[in-house]
């Protein structure tokens, strides 16, 4: 699947939810969906806590799942290709010094 279609299924889900009606008790604005992508970031934080490997990979993947759900839908909400941000960001930090880089 591309970013389009994930972010097309994704909202599908919210719709069929109904979070994005404006009487949602799980209403989904920008703000809302930052503050759920950063405690889903910390979710996977959680997978590594005193440990090098996580014990449980299924999980993993369903929070990595959770982090990029919210990630599509906060560059969907706020008018974000997402796409273009990555190639974009990544140019540019192909020209950064990163100061201790090895070759």
């Amino acid at each position: 699947m591309t970013l389009q279609e994930l972010t097309a299924e994704m909202n599908r889900f919210v719709e069929a939810m109904g979070w994005y009606r404006a009487d949602s008790p799980c209403r989904q604005t920008p703000r809302n969906i930052a503050i759920s992508l950063s405690l889903e970031a910390a979710e996977v934080l959680e997978h590594f806590q005193w440990r090098e490997q996580p014990a449980d990979r299924d999980a993993l993947a369903g929070e990595l799942a959770d982090v990029t759900l919210y990630l599509l839908q906060l560059a969907y909400l706020t008018g974000i290709d997402l796409e273009q941000a990555v190639r974009d960001k990544l140019a540019y930090n192909y020209r950064r010094d990163w100061g201790g880089k090895t070759e």
